[in-house]
């Protein structure tokens, strides 16, 4: 405003006047295309360089030297601003790193008959992490909004229900908070925006009754890292993602089954994987935990191996490691599985999601002394005083 307000004060020549004009019009296009740009480099270089443009353009340098200072001296008030912004993009960045310890954790709290508790505050809670009682750096009550990635499974496996899948994903996100940010994301072989991030639920209503895909392939955990990557550009806002799918990846079935290949016996099978040795599964715990984001997965019945017929030994090992997988991503990050076991159960289940969601309080805290970044476990505990509480968060993370 105040650039505006010192323009406007400028007596400006009436062969002038157009040309002033257009420079400010051109100077509300640049300028709301630099909130969208990347504050890197690059970007920032290209608005200035769309400034230079527009004043060449309008031939601001050829108006009469007094006017022409007037001008020059509001380029360079305009680059000042695209620094400004730039600044910011930095002090972001830098932010990010300088908080790569903090510890994020979304915590539920229930009574002992199991109903939610939101009207605690910081000084009803107690951190240890490795039996050390940490000190509580910031605390958000249950109220305060998620953003959110609601991530659809459409590979084939999912065809035979999609549209009570779109339906139940509508009541799902009639029961957020209208304050909460969703973005839809669908996955088959990849992963693709549907709807970025926003509160206008027409919008999201739209992108999920659009979703479609029928691909026989499913790259379920690169969607989840597609989907954190996502979750990243939401700066400080709580995190979490919803997502429905049978939890088999091709790309782990195909690891998985080299490692069934000498399994005899279902004993067998269940014993040849190890879930928690999985690079992929790990890779997006890695980045949950650094993100503070929490995980809800929603388990189709396609998942179920008693529904297929005559099972081996190899498919009871794929399915329950893929199954396995679900409830660690679950645990993990302070989420909750919930296995479908009737489609009529989706709307139900996603509104218990929301449910949940909306109970959560997000602590945060520093680890005390100067602990190494060194791979190893840290185990976390939360207690709330008042001893009738229950509180359930995340068990830990490894300081990768």
């Amino acid at each position: 405003m105040k650039i505006y307000a010192f323009a406007a004060t400028t007596r400006k020549m009436p062969d002038e006047r157009e040309a002033y004009n257009l420079f400010r019009a051109k100077y509300y296009v640049i300028m709301s295309s630099a909130v969208s740009v990347s504050h890197s480099h690059s970007g920032i270089r290209k608005v200035i360089c769309q400034r230079f443009q527009a004043i060449k353009q309008v031939n601001l340098f050829r108006a009469p030297s007094v006017h022409k200072v007037t001008y020059i001296v509001l380029l360079f008030v305009l680059c000042a601003n695209t620094n400004a912004v730039y600044a910011q993009g930095n002090q972001d960045d830098d932010v990010v790193r300088v908080e790569s310890n903090l510890v994020q954790l979304n915590v539920g709290v229930v009574d002992r008959k199991g109903n939610a508790v939101t009207d605690l505050s910081t000084n009803d809670f107690v951190v240890y992490e490795d039996g050390v009682r940490q000190t509580i750096t910031s605390f958000e009550p249950a109220a305060t909004p998620f953003s959110l990635v609601l991530l659809l499974d459409l590979s084939g496996s999912t065809l035979n229900f999609r549209t009570t899948l779109k339906q139940a994903a509508l009541r799902f996100i009639d029961a957020l908070s209208p304050e909460d940010r969703v973005a839809v994301i669908a996955f088959d072989e990849k992963a693709q925006t549907l709807a970025d991030f926003t509160v206008d639920r027409r919008k999201i209503a739209y992108a999920i009754d659009r979703a479609e895909g029928r691909k026989p392939t499913t790259e379920f955990y690169k969607a989840l890292r597609y989907s954190l990557d996502q979750l990243k550009r939401e700066g400080k806002r709580r995190k979490a993602i919803v997502v429905m799918t049978d939890g088999i990846d091709t790309n782990l079935r195909k690891a998985d089954t080299a490692l069934l290949a000498g399994a005899t016996t279902n004993e067998e099978a269940l014993a040849a994987i190890k879930p928690e040795a999985n690079s992929a599964l790990n890779g997006v715990l890695d980045m949950a935990d650094r993100l503070g984001a929490t995980i809800y997965p929603l388990q189709l019945p396609s998942a179920d191996v008693k529904r297929l017929p005559l099972p081996s030994p190899q498919l009871i090992g794929i399915y329950s490691s893929a199954n396995k997988r679900l409830e660690t991503l679950a645990n993990r990050t302070g989420g909750r599985l919930h296995a479908i076991n009737r489609l009529e159960d989706m709307g139900r289940l996603y509104a218990e999601v929301a449910a949940d969601m909306r109970t959560l309080y997000t602590i945060s805290y520093q680890p005390g002394g100067s602990r190494p970044r060194d791979g190893r476990w840290r185990a976390i505990k939360i207690e709330v005083k008042r001893t009738e509480l229950l509180a359930r968060t995340r068990e830990g993370y490894y300081a990768r």
